[in-house]
């Protein structure tokens, strides 16, 4: 028998029921649920007098629809304030835990589990969203559900899954000093395109992967879906358990079991373990990366000119060039270097961790933020919105210029007051870059923290490795 792999290993220890040629049934280890993808199924359970099979499984948080100001009053809507009040009300109805605004661990649903210990290694993870493989960082299966499946797994704690294929991607080579994770994700997605991971399940594996900290590890996850993936991991290691040992959920269950440590570290995969496929992504000397287009795929190094659709062999990826060149008003052989930003946006499940504000806050720290420039700094939860305090960032934010707020997506998707204006240009942290994600007419650059606080101080988009060597003559 060929050497399983850590999706292998995960699924089948899952599987519940399997018979040839349909798919499978599978349990799920937890399910974490926010206020927008769930009305329709708690409606259901209602309609349907059913129960939840186990409500510890279960967990929830607002962060889409919940407004970031201070006040937590700025709703975008009636429509979201409603949502927001329909969570609190099916959790206090069917008796599940909601880590609402105020309650110390409110935020972003992909940043609290993780910072909670719910997420651990060898689970498989479900949430209506998604961006849900943010949590296979850990060494667990996860990956976004529709609302009819939330109300499945309410129910049965079980759905009906076929099971992916498997992809092993390796990040092969050292890449250039002001390179990050965030670069890594959206280089894998340039090379093999939007739907170059359709069908698979990733393991992300080498040296980049094992040198990079959880929070970045949690970033390359988290964009998988990015490149088509049903869901993104990586194997635990020890740096897994390290972050896990300073979690309460998985702390106390370490202290109450120390062999589900070695049990943890046992499911990663082998050198030999038999993937469906394989790619190797080269960093030697690579720099940092920016979008230019209306897609995540849609991006060139930093120090690259606007690819021209003219020259493009694809006659699909052409057309959708030249689409996206059209909605951004960049033109095609101009440098990305130097096109003019008006927001700057720091958070989202991708970039809304401690780590990313300190990369911010060293850059912006004795500085402002260009005149021209409007920026948020939203932390990823009310934790991280905490450590940033206690750690003195605030305070360097708020002497930059920057619009320090309360938890949640804010900008990411801007269902939240949290909008781009029309023809405004961004340079945001988040994941999806899509025509009006961030607001009707709004152009959005996928971009590193780093990259994005250079931003803020340029007004431009910058090469850091230029900034600072500009900034090393001035001294």
């Amino acid at each position: 028998m060929s050497p399983k792999n850590i999706i292998d290993k995960i699924w089948n220890e899952h599987v519940v029921k399997h018979e040839k040629g349909v798919p499978d049934v599978l349990f799920i280890d937890l399910q974490l649920i926010h206020e927008v993808t769930t009305p329709q199924a708690f409606q259901t359970l209602r309609d349907k007098n059913l129960t939840i099979f186990d409500p510890t499984r279960t967990i929830a948080t607002v962060d889409h629809s919940i407004p970031t100001d201070l006040k937590r009053e700025n709703y975008k809507d009636k429509q979201t304030r409603k949502q927001v009040e329909m969570l609190r009300k099916n959790c206090r109805d069917f008796g599940l835990k909601l880590y609402d605004t105020g309650s110390g661990h409110q935020g972003v649903v992909h940043v609290t589990g993780p910072e909670l210990g719910l997420t651990q290694p060898g689970q498989t993870i479900v949430c209506g969203d998604s961006h849900t493989a943010t949590h296979g960082a850990f060494g667990a299966i996860a990956f976004g559900i529709g609302t009819t499946q939330i109300l499945h797994v309410l129910a049965t704690q079980c759905l009906l899954l076929e099971k992916p294929k498997t992809m092993r991607v390796n990040f092969i080579g050292k890449p250039s000093k002001y390179f990050t994770a965030k670069d890594a994700i959206l280089l894998l997605i340039q090379q093999i395109g939007i739907q170059g991971g359709t069908g698979y399940a990733m393991e992300f594996c080498g040296d980049f992967i094992k040198n990079i900290s959880m929070e970045g590890r949690m970033t390359i996850c988290n964009m998988a879906i990015e490149c088509g993936a049903k869901s993104g991991l990586i194997s635990p290691d020890r740096k897994t358990i390290e972050y896990l040992r300073t979690k309460p959920a998985s702390k106390k269950i370490m202290e109450d079991n120390p062999d589900i440590i070695n049990e943890w570290l046992s499911l990663a995969s082998t050198d030999k373990a038999v993937f469906d496929a394989v790619v190797d992504i080269h960093l030697d000397g690579q720099r940092p990366i920016v979008t230019w287009g209306t897609n995540p795929e849609q991006s060139i190094t930093v120090n690259e000119k606007i690819p021209d659709p003219q020259v493009m062999a694809d006659e699909a990826k052409a057309l959708a060039a030249k689409k996206s060149l059209d909605y951004t008003q960049l033109k095609a052989g101009d440098p990305i270097i130097g096109t003019p930003i008006d927001y700057v946006f720091i958070g989202s499940c991708t970039n809304g961790r401690i780590e990313d504000f300190r990369a911010v806050a060293n850059i912006l720290k004795g500085k402002k933020i260009h005149n021209r420039i409007t920026m948020l700094c939203v932390p990823g939860s009310e934790v991280v919105r905490a450590q940033c305090i206690a750690e003195g960032l605030d305070k360097i934010f708020m002497a930059a210029g920057v619009d320090f707020r309360a938890s949640g997506c804010s900008m990411c998707l801007a269902m939240n007051g949290d909008i781009v204006p029309s023809g405004k240009r961004c340079a945001s942290t988040s994941n999806r870059n899509f025509v009006g994600r961030q607001g009707v007419g709004s152009f959005t650059h996928l971009m590193s923290p780093l990259m994005a606080a250079i931003c803020a101080i340029k007004g431009e988009i910058t090469d850091p490795e230029l900034y600072f060597n500009e900034i090393k003559n001035l001294f």
